[in-house]
């Protein structure tokens, strides 16, 4: 089945909101692993409105499925990384200051900083991804660079399922096509929910994981934290 990591930035949010540690991250992590979830995302930004970067330190050892970084490249997440040695890094061209990701990578222009970024992360045994748009020249751009996988923006296609418009598919659809043909893994997120998941796994061959956070979150707010992992375990089997 397709792999379910969950991004644990809006804990971080919440508990950042009063201070203190209420909810407790950690304890909000080994609570997702035991209910089922194959991982764990986080998203440290430097300014360190949610996650903060201690937070990933404390995080590593108790993380025994996968754990997941994503951010942008700068010098500091590369240290952080390079210390943590996570299963996977997924980069993201994030501005300082984003709210939240809002395009993928352009593969073709920074082509070479992502090789010599990609090559340090793999020398160390990290899985490296890159966060990028369906579209077909980023894809080969991305197989250039040498990554291990891409990993889906799937904003336009959350946005157009739920407006009823189904055909919002086909261009993620190419895209994996492609990277198969290119022996890349491919993982995909953003705004993906329980509404929409089930048809994007049903349609794109290949996928091996999805990073979700805040839809899952806000489900849980209604639903349980428990019983809404177990409900996307079961639309991705």
């Amino acid at each position: 089945m397709t792999k379910l990591s969950v991004n644990i930035n809006k804990i971080a949010t919440l508990r950042n909101a009063r201070g203190g540690n209420v909810p407790d991250l950690l304890q909000v992590a080994k609570d997702i692993q035991q209910f089922g979830a194959h991982g764990i995302t986080i998203h440290p930004r430097p300014d360190e409105r949610h996650i903060r970067y201690q937070d990933a330190r404390d995080l590593k050892p108790i993380i025994h499925t996968e754990f997941n970084i994503e951010g942008n490249p700068q010098h500091n997440f590369i240290d952080l990384v390079l210390e943590i040695k996570p299963t996977q890094v997924t980069l993201v061209p994030d501005a300082i200051g984003a709210i939240t990701s809002s395009a993928g990578w352009n593969t073709v222009e920074h082509q070479a900083y992502l090789k010599e970024v990609i090559q340090e992360f793999q020398r160390n045994n990290i899985r490296t991804s890159i966060f990028v748009d369906p579209v077909l020249d980023m894809i080969e751009g991305a197989k250039a660079t040498g990554t291990d996988r891409i990993e889906l923006y799937t904003e336009a296609y959350a946005h157009q399922y739920g407006q009823g418009n189904e055909s919002a598919i086909k261009p993620y659809i190419l895209a994996a096509e492609l990277a198969n043909e290119l022996e890349l893994g491919i993982n995909a997120g953003h705004d993906l929910s329980l509404d929409n998941i089930h048809f994007f796994k049903q349609n794109i061959p290949g996928l091996l994981e999805v990073s979700i956070g805040h839809a899952l979150i806000c489900e849980s707010l209604y639903l349980g934290l428990d019983n809404v992992i177990n409900m996307y375990l079961n639309k991705l089997k």
